[in-house]
This record gives C-alpha cells, sequence and structure tokens, in this order.
C-alpha cells in the first residue's frame, strides 16, 4: 500500500527533530517502519547506529518482523528495536561499572517488590496491602520523577510522606545490597548516568545515530529525559504519538511531554496523519467531535475514505443486569444477521468489575469470549520455580530466589530455620545465602537442619560456578539435581498436568539455550542477560496472548489500545463509570474523554454504547445519569434504543448507498494486506 503525501513527508525528513501526531488508524507503524529502510538505504545509515523504542514486546516484535520483512536479515542486522526498558537493560549491562552495581544484578518483579516492602515495613504497616501498594506506587512515581531516596526525604511533607520517604531509603539500601533492580531502575540509572557522566553520554550519543520513539504520549518524566540525552545537540530524530490517546497518567505518562518537545526543540518539525484507514466516516466524525472538548497544543481531525457508515446505537437499560442482557442479545442478533465470526467483536468498558455480568450472560448463551490479561507464561508455577534457580545461579545474593528455592523441592528447610537463618544474616548484613555458611550457625540450628542447608549451598555454589564457564552444563545439572520433574509429578493434580508443566520448563530451557547460542539477528547472550530478559519478558508480557480463537474479546478501554475491532460495544457509558466517580471528584475528565475516544476509535464499521439508569454497589442502588460524553457527540448520527426517530426511506437508500461503499473499501484493504 503506497504512502500517502503526510506519511511520505514523515518518511523522509530525517534532518532534524520530527513530531508525528499520529490519529488513531493513521498508519503510525508503517511510516516507522518506512523511515527505518529510508535511513539504511536511502540515507545509508548503519543498521546498528539506528534505535526505535515502543512500550511493549508485542510491538517491538512487529516492527522487527516487518522491517526484516521488507529489508532482509543481512541489511537489518545491528538494528535496535526494543522496548524503553529493554535499552534501559542493554545501557546498565554495557556501563554497570559506572552505574555502581554488580555485573550479576538480578530483576525484582512486582511480586518480589511487594514482598521486600512487605518484610521492611511490617513494624509500621503490619502487612497492610493497601498501604504496601500505596507505597509501591509512590516509589515507582518517584523514581520516574528521577527523584531518590535523599531527595525523597527532603522533600516530604506530613507525617505519612516522610514514613513513605524512609521506607524508600531502606528499600533503596536493600537493593543495593543485594544487587537487586526493579522495573523503574531500568530507565532512572541510564537516565543518571548519561546526565551525569558526559564520558558515557557521549559513547552512547556516538552509538545512537538515529532514535525513533513509538506511543510518545505514553513517557514519563524519566523517560522524556532518556530520549533528550541519547539524542544530544545532534538532535536526529522522530517521535511518534497522539495526545489524544494518553491513557496512562496513573503509571506516570505526561502528554504535557509533547509541550516540552516544542519548547526544548524550537525547530521542532510537525507532520500530523490524519487519514485514518479503521474506521467509518461516521464513527471517526463522533471521535473528533467528542475530543474538540479537550484542550490541544496541535489541532488535527481524522478523515476516512472507507464511507459514511451506519448509524451509532445507544442501548439503555434499567440496570446492569439489563444492560448485559441488552447488549449480548444484539450482539447474537448482529451476528446472525451479517453471517459474522464471534472475534469480530469487542466489548470494552472502564473497569474489569464490568465484565461479570457480560460474562454471565455470555456463558449462558453459550458464546465463546475471552478475557484479556491471562496467565503469562512466566506467571506459571513452574516456570517462576525455575527462573528463582536461575536468578540465584547467575546472583547468589538474591534473597528473593534463595527463600523461594530453599524447599522447592522439599529439603525439610522450613520456615523456622530460614527465620534463624535471617536473624543471622541481618546482624551480619550479608544476604542469606553467604550467611548460609556462618560457622555460628552451628549454635543456632539443629544439625539435621545444616547439613540439608549446607548441603544445598554448597552444591549450589559449585553449579554457580560452573555456570561461569559452561552455564548449560550447569542448568541441566540443576534440573537432574533438584529431580524437578519428580516434584511436578508429587505436586500436580495429574499425570497429565505433570507433563504439561514439564513440558513448560523444557521450553524456557530451550529458549535460555538459544539465546546463549546466539542467531542472524542477535549475538550470543550471557546467562546474566538472558535471565534479565526473561525476568522483563515477564513484567512488560503478562497482559499479551498471542492465540487468536474465533471469541469475543472482552477487555478495558486501556488494554484495548492500539487495537481494531470490526464491531465494538463500549458499555457502562454512565457518569461515576465513565467519567469515572473518581475523575469527576478531582475534575480530572480530560483523561477520561481520551479514555472514551480510544474506545470509539477502536471500531472498523459498527459502534454500540450502552448505560444503565440504576447500579448495585456495595447492596445497594443508586441512580445514574447517562455520561455526559453521550451528549457530546453528534446526535444525529446516534440511534438511540429509547426513541429515536427512524430514519426515512431516503435515508436508509443513502445508508445502504455508505454501507456498501463501506464494504467495498474494507475488501480493498484487505486486499492490500495480503499483497
Amino acid at each position: 500500500m503506497r504512502l500517502n503525501l503526510s506519511q511520505q513527508q514523515a518518511v523522509e525528513f530525517v534532518s532534524g527533530p520530527c513530531l508525528v501526531l499520529a490519529g488513531a488508524g493513521s498508519g503510525k507503524t508503517r511510516v516507522i517502519i518506512n523511515k527505518i529502510a529510508y535511513l539504511i538505504k536511502v540515507k545509508e545509515y548503519q543498521p546498528k547506529h539506528i534505535f526505535a523504542v515502543t512500550f511493549t514486546n508485542k510491538a517491538a516484535r512487529e516492527m522487527k518482523e516487518r522491517i526484516t520483512h521488507s529489508l532482509g536479515r543481512q541489511e537489518t542486522r545491528g538494528l535496535k528495536i526494543s522496548t524503553f526498558h529493554t535499552l534501559g537493560l542493554d545501557i546498565i549491562r554495557k556501563e554497570y561499572k559506572q552505574v555502581g552495581i554488580k555485573s550479576n544484578f538480578s530483576l525484582f518483579d512486582d511480586h518480589d517488590q511487594f514482598a521486600l516492602l512487605k518484610e521492611l515495613t511490617e513494624q509500621w504497616f503490619d502487612g497492610d496491602k493497601e498501604l504496601i501498594n500505596q507505597l509501591r506506587s509512590c516509589i515507582s512515581n518517584w523514581k520516574n520523577d528521577l527523584v531518590d531516596s535523599t531527595l525523597a526525604m527532603a522533600k516530604a511533607q506530613g507525617k505519612k510522606e516522610q514514613l513513605f520517604a524512609h521506607c524508600y531509603k531502606l528499600y533503596e539500601q536493600q537493593q543495593k545490597s543485594c544487587g537487586i533492580l526493579d522495573f523503574d531502575d531500568l530507565i532512572l540509572l541510564p537516565t543518571l548516568l548519561l546526565k551525569n557522566n558526559e564520558t558515557v553520554r557521549e559513547k552512547w550519543q556516538n552509538r545512537v545515530r538515529y532514535l525513533l520513539v513509538d506511543e510518545y504520549q505514553d513517557t514519563n518524566t524519566s523517560q522524556y529525559e532518556l530520549i533528550k540525552l541519547l539524542v544530544g545537540h545532534r538532535a536526529k530524530f522522530t517521535v511518534v504519538g497522539d495526545d489524544d490517546q494518553s491513557i496512562y497518567s496513573w503509571r506516570g505518562a505526561r502528554p504535557q511531554n509533547l509541550v516540552l518537545l516544542n519548547q526544548d526543540f524550537p525547530n521542532l518539525n510537525v507532520i500530523k496523519l490524519e487519514q485514518n484507514y479503521r474506521s467509518s466516516g461516521r464513527i471517526l466524525k463522533a471521535a473528533n467531535i467528542l475530543i474538540e472538548n479537550n484542550p490541544h497544543l496541535f489541532s488535527k481531525t481524522l478523515h476516512s475514505e472507507l464511507g459514511y457508515g451506519e448509524y451509532i446505537n445507544v442501548l439503555s437499560a434499567n440496570n446492569e443486569e439489563d444492560e448485559a442482557e441488552k447488549v449480548v442479545n444484539h450482539l447474537i442478533g448482529h451476528r446472525f444477521a451479517n453471517n459474522a465470526r464471534y472475534g469480530d467483536y469487542a466489548i470494552l468498558y472502564r473497569g474489569n468489575h464490568q465484565s461479570r455480568l457480560i460474562e454471565k450472560m455470555l456463558m449462558q448463551g453459550r458464546i465463546p469470549y475471552k478475557i484479556s490479561g491471562g496467565t503469562s507464561f512466566f506467571s506459571r508455577i513452574e516456570i517462576k520455580d525455575i527462573m528463582a534457580y536461575l536468578r540465584l545461579l547467575v546472583n547468589l545474593d538474591d534473597d528473593n530466589a534463595f527463600i523461594r528455592v530453599i524447599n522447592t523441592p522439599k529439603r525439610e528447610i522450613g520456615p523456622a530455620t530460614l527465620q534463624k537463618l535471617g536473624e543471622l544474616a541481618g546482624t551480619r548484613s550479608l544476604s542469606l545465602f553467604k550467611t548460609a555458611f556462618d560457622g555460628e550457625l552451628t549454635e543456632i540450628l539443629s544439625a539435621k537442619r545444616l547439613t540439608s542447608l549446607q548441603g544445598f549451598v554448597e552444591w549450589f555454589n559449585q553449579l554457580s560456578q560452573q555456570a561461569q564457564h559452561d552455564p548449560m552444563s550447569a542448568v541441566y545439572e540443576l534440573l537432574q539435581g533438584i529431580d524437578y520433574e519428580s516434584w511436578m509429578y508429587e505436586t500436580s493434580s495429574s499425570p497429565t498436568a505433570a507433563q504439561m508443566r514439564m513440558k513448560n520448563v523444557e521450553q524456557l530451557i530451550t529458549w535460555l539455550d538459544d539465546m546463549l547460542k546466539g542467531n542472524d539477528i542477535d549475538e550470543p547472550y550471557t546467562l546474566e542477560d538472558a535471565v534479565a530478559r526473561f525476568t522483563l519478558r515477564d513484567m512488560l508480557e503478562r497482559n499479551e496472548n498471542e492465540d487468536e480463537q474465533d471469541e469475543v474479546q472482552l477487555m478495558t478501554l486501556h488494554a484495548s489500545k492500539g487495537l481494531e475491532f470490526p464491531y465494538v460495544y463500549l458499555i457502562g457509558m454512565a457518569e461515576g463509570l465513565l467519567p469515572h466517580q473518581t475523575s469527576i471528584d478531582e475534575e480530572n475528565i480530560e483523561e477520561e474523554r481520551r479514555l472514551a475516544y480510544v474506545g470509539i476509535t477502536r471500531a472498523q464499521r459498527v459502534l454500540t454504547l450502552s448505560y444503565s439508569r440504576e447500579r448495585k454497589q456495595f447492596g445497594e442502588s443508586s441512580q445514574l445519569e447517562p455520561s455526559r460524553f453521550l451528549f457530546e457527540l453528534p446526535q444525529d448520527d446516534l440511534n438511540w434504543s429509547n426513541g429515536r426517530q427512524q430514519p426515512t426511506a431516503e435515508q436508509r437508500f443513502e445508508h445502504g448507498k455508505s454501507r456498501l461503499a463501506l464494504i467495498k473499501a474494507q475488501l480493498a484493504k484487505a486486499r492490500n494486506k495480503s499483497d
């Protein structure tokens, strides 16, 4: 498919800073892929000097596959396409000495982080999950804003914030002593390093001759600083984003970074992609009119050549159960009338709790469905077990990994033994593993427990040394030594379940072996780097599922971003749900409007909105008003189920012509994709 004029301009402008303001469905990935090809083929950039970053492994994989398909493996060898966090991990791996950490550091996932914070805050929080999660969020925000614990303590106001800052200090100290980094450190540490070390900064600026950033509107403070430090005075970069789709402020995203970009780079070239290749004209008109109610630094109006399309349905219901029933019945009728697949339908909502009644109705109708966010491969118990062993293999000071593996499989080393070991480790300021060699343990533990503990650590210490020069043989010896397969059969519900779990373990080991060997595109990894990347992949991919079945898709509006479906139901369009009550109370309606905009622009052919007039919460019923967003939409394009005037014969004829044009356009689009 040929590039349109705006896309072509975005591809060919490479002389300075460039912002591509890419509306929903406007072909931004195509622009990035073509721009990389243009840099290599026309501008003769070496692939190793081109870096492209995005936010998910899935998006990075898609880009890699498409550019490799376009140019070939040899032409793209050395090209760096990754997530922000993977790029940060690469910088830390190469500059660990300058960062001031050990080369065999471990990565903490959110479960590890929660466990450590729970332990550190026991005397104040008494295991209160809500307080621990508030602290986790606070530490994450501090790190995203490049605030260390010392600065946090200096700025803290009020007793609660002062306590949180103190806990942050304890957490930071524990991280350093155990050689542990968390998710936010993967951006924080490289950013601070490049900011404070001129030699390292110049080295990386020389490596990154051209930088491309996808989903720029989702960047936080530290990510934006990292971008600026990497591009330097040369300022050869392209960022692609859409301020109207900035919906992640709750995890640190700052749409204001678009404003900062304009200020920090006065010669910024702004190119707008306004032609939408996804949705009908009516859907785009509704989206444009809705989002016009938000303030904009750069205005844009999406347009489509796919025909005007069908009316936007609005279903009203007495209560939430009635709403779920009407939505599912409407879906069944529409599918029958259009001979469509279940997989063509998506039901979107503001919060996960809204899916329950929809699920109930779908199950009653025996309609197959899938809720996004299933268990990721790396979240399975057997994979987390083996990953803990691997983490300990490359970092003997990783206490969380040690605690997970020490009695898996059973070694008669229970909580009492671990508690005594932990108390001694605290007095020695050593890791649990190193403390296990301490002579004082003979006075603390029984001979049987001590023999079991020291037998394990001595064997594992030898394995760790072996892993430094022959990692795969150490891994195979590890699996054989713990007899994990027998443990699977002991703990699984059936022999078949045990076999499936062992297949998962075998898959992990195969991936590890492949990474250590390398391939045509990637250099061989060290064991430390491979383990860190597995941990990072788990963090990034928990909500990614590659399997495509013929099932109705259920997901939150946040999860739907970047996806498209022929038929979309956006439920819960009521005040208090969308916009959410918290946003109403805090007078923060703009992001809620962007969420509604994202939901609307997921629809290709037919959009149906629904709301209920009553909602049950905590056993009590409350009255609901239709969402203000419904009244901000162009009313002539809405088909209200509670009394909209039926279209005339002439309108139906025009509507039929428009629908036929839309179908033809969709068929042409499908042909172009297959070509």
